[in-house]
């Protein structure tokens, strides 16, 4: 199924990016805010504990920017219960992007300027093929 797809195609690629940064808009909102808050309020955790609250924090932020985009579109119950479909895998693989740059980068756990870009375009640029997969194969979006 994979191999029979065309992936060259610039409008599927379009909407795949479109999904992708919701969702990253989503994940970041809350992984940073968590980051931030044990940062700034310098409670010492270890690394492992931070980045595993940032991982949840960012799915939960992330189902519920999903579902108050939904909401216009149908009833909470239904916009919930679509938001909580989305796909794990994606949201997931954005997170453990973004949380492994950060580690790579700053021995994690710490936010710094220069660092957010790349974390961001971590989080973005690894689920996104598999993103466009589910549109084009499947024919799934997440919005």
């Amino acid at each position: 199924m994979i191999l029979n797809i065309n992936w060259m195609c610039r409008h599927t690629w379009k909407v795949a990016s479109i999904n992708t940064s919701w969702c990253l808009l989503g994940c970041s909102i809350g992984d940073f805010g968590t980051i931030a808050y044990f940062q700034f309020m310098e409670i010492n955790w270890s690394v492992w504990a931070i980045m595993c609250l940032a991982i949840l924090n960012g799915l939960i932020t992330s189902i519920a920017l999903e579902t108050i985009i939904l909401v216009k579109q149908m009833n909470l119950r239904l916009a919930f219960k679509t938001a909580i479909g989305m796909s794990l895998i994606s949201m997931i693989s954005m997170e453990a992007a973004m949380n492994i740059t950060d580690v790579i980068l700053t021995g994690g756990a710490i936010l710094k300027w220069s660092i957010i870009p790349i974390m961001l375009f971590a989080g973005f640029i690894t689920p996104l093929p598999y993103n466009y997969w589910r549109l084009k194969a499947l024919g799934k979006s997440c919005h």
